[in-house]
């Protein structure tokens, strides 16, 4: 039950506290270029765990690693106001290919969680530099999230008995497939009129915009995110420690695509266990060859 988290800046150390405040893991590890920065933000989070759940948190060198069964990896720079996260694509590849050979020589049996953008084509990349490994990235998992919210808020409930699935891209490509949506079981529409609220293709159009631009909107007020994907983080990690064989849109190389990209995957020990293919309208099947095209092109940009 020991994670490792690679890269103590605000998404490796938010990931980290969700850990710790869920009591998600026994052992946490952190590990950072800025080995000060690590040890500040492990002492930090270890403070919380005696009012928490007691997990162990400490910091120290990558080799410090061993014996991981999760090894998120949030190392890399940061998007930027006004920059895209294919934007961040050659700096962040350049990084990886030093630190996963790292990453996987200390912890060869964990599952690598990729968290740094462009996570998609990371996650591809990090395939290629661990062959063999159990590689996935967090792909839209916080896009679906907030797909649900957005959703929730308009019916008027809670979000958790919101279901529907944003795929391929975690980026400007990514598709939002209304077809998967649905509220207490029944398809949005349908439920917005039994309760009476309003449903037009305005509000539809206003979600769909709202989901995609949510990232920026944060980053612009406040020049990062970290908190929405630190929790989804954490409940990935959760689904392969306790082999929950729970359903999330995690990025993984898809043979079909020839590229990595998120589809429901069911997530349990050791990883991806299995790839469902959503029923999709025309219309959202055509979009999701389009965002597999977007990154097909950016990986090919890397060889």
């Amino acid at each position: 039950m020991k994670v490792g988290v690679v890269g103590a800046g605000l998404v490796g150390a938010t990931a980290a506290y969700a850990l710790t405040l869920r009591g998600s893991c026994s052992e946490l590890i952190l590990t950072d270029l800025d080995a000060a920065r690590a040890r500040a933000e492990a002492q930090d989070i270890a403070h919380a765990a005696p009012v928490s759940h007691g997990v162990r948190v400490s910091s120290g060198p990558v080799t410090d690693l061993r014996g991981s069964a999760v090894v998120i990896v949030a190392a890399g720079a940061n998007q930027k106001p006004g920059e895209s996260r294919l934007d961040l694509l050659q700096k962040n590849a350049a990084i990886f290919r030093e630190l996963i050979p790292q990453v996987v020589a200390a912890a060869p049996d964990a599952t690598l969680l990729i968290a740094t953008n462009p996570v998609d084509v990371l996650t591809d990349l990090t395939a290629r530099l661990a062959p063999g490994a159990s590689v996935m990235g967090s792909g839209t998992v916080l896009d679906s999230a907030r797909f649900r919210h957005l959703i929730a808020e308009h019916a008027g409930v809670d979000g958790t008995h919101v279901h529907g699935y944003v795929l391929g891209e975690h980026g400007d490509s990514e598709v939002l497939a209304w077809s998967t949506a649905s509220v207490a079981g029944l398809p949005v529409a349908d439920f917005m009129a039994a309760r009476g609220r309003e449903w037009t293709p305005e509000i539809r159009a206003q979600i769909d915009a709202d989901t995609r631009g949510a990232a920026a909107q944060i980053i612009s007020g406040k020049h990062a995110t970290y908190y929405g994907i630190g929790a989804a983080l954490a409940r990935i990690t959760e689904r392969v420690l306790g082999d929950r064989r729970g359903i999330l849109t995690v990025s993984a190389p898809t043979p079909e695509f020839g590229v990595s990209l998120s589809l429901p995957r069911v997530v349990g020990r050791g990883g991806v266990v299995d790839t469902i293919s959503p029923s999709l309208t025309g219309p959202e099947r055509q979009e999701l060859e389009r965002s597999a095209g977007v990154l097909r092109a950016a990986l090919a940009a890397l060889d």
